[in-house]
């Protein structure tokens, strides 16, 4: 599958400054502004005519933007409801496929709520529906990279060991990392430069120097409570340590793309960019 060189940032959606809300006009923002990458939104619902995929594969090459996507939001691998383990199921799939045909280059997906289940228990389900839907994009020749993310609420599956250990246990799973709900999720953790970097640290260690040269991670500021997330913020409304982030992402040499989740998508993309190309 595809490696990326050197280390992209990017929106996630088009960028409020796109004269049309369209992906089209969106790519080519996103280049204008001097960015690198956008995170394809399907987060109500997976729908691109194939005449559309075509139009953007193209221009993002032309314009050289790489592509990534997010899945919807209506997933829950551990849902007692067999359909919607099925509905999940189609929703990641569907956004691999459509993924694949704008050549792009990574998907991302919230992967489950514990409910009344044991964290054990939910991982054994959502580690089974991976690997069928793995083994059907691969028979498929879709070649995307599928990524878990970690979630940034304890009610929700995704911690930073979940993701690693569906990454361990999967071929062509690796974790799409989002630095702000693992902030959350922690009630203020993952903030300070030895906090982050002991994130790359475990990656490295459980999944090899390699996973470093290929990351999707997300990142914004954020708002949070006891039970974790409650909204995305602005970097600079946040308590988010963007500074060591970019100096964590810097000295480990990390590679791949890192997209923007906040209110003002490119305004925080270029600002966490600017810092990192500062250092």
């Amino acid at each position: 599958m595809q490696k990326l060189k050197g280390l992209l940032f990017g929106t996630a959606g088009v960028p409020i400054a796109s004269p049309k809300p369209s992906s089209v006009e969106g790519i080519k923002t996103v280049k204008a502004l001097g960015l690198d990458a956008m995170e394809l939104e399907f987060v109500r619902g997976v729908r691109m005519s194939d005449k559309l995929t075509e139009e953007v594969k193209k221009v993002s090459e032309e314009v050289n933007v790489v592509l990534t996507a997010h899945a919807p939001y209506y997933v829950n691998l551990n849902s007692p409801d067999e359909e919607k383990v099925e509905a999940s199921i189609k929703r990641i799939m569907d956004t691999a496929r459509v993924a694949h045909k704008c050549g792009g280059w990574s998907i991302t997906f919230h992967p489950a709520y514990y409910g009344d289940d044991e964290p054990s228990a939910v991982h054994k389900k959502v580690k089974r529906s991976l690997k069928r839907l793995m083994k059907e994009l691969r028979d498929e020749g879709v070649t995307v990279w599928v990524r878990p993310e970690t979630a940034g609420g304890l009610a929700e599956y995704g911690n930073l060991h979940e993701v690693v250990d569906l990454s361990q246990e999967i071929e062509g799973v690796l974790p799409c990392i989002d630095f702000a709900h693992l902030h959350a999720r922690t009630n203020g953790g993952y903030n300070t430069y030895d906090e982050i970097s002991s994130i790359f640290i475990l990656l490295e260690k459980e999944l090899g120097e390699e996973c470093l040269k290929n990351m999707h991670m997300h990142f914004s500021g954020i708002e949070y409570g006891e039970r974790g997330e409650i909204k995305h913020v602005n970097l600079e409304e946040s308590d988010y340590n963007y500074e060591a982030l970019a100096k964590a992402l810097k000295d480990f040499h990390v590679e791949g793309v890192i997209i923007s989740e906040s209110p003002n998508i490119e305004g925080d993309a270029l600002f966490l960019k600017k810092t990192f190309e500062s250092l």
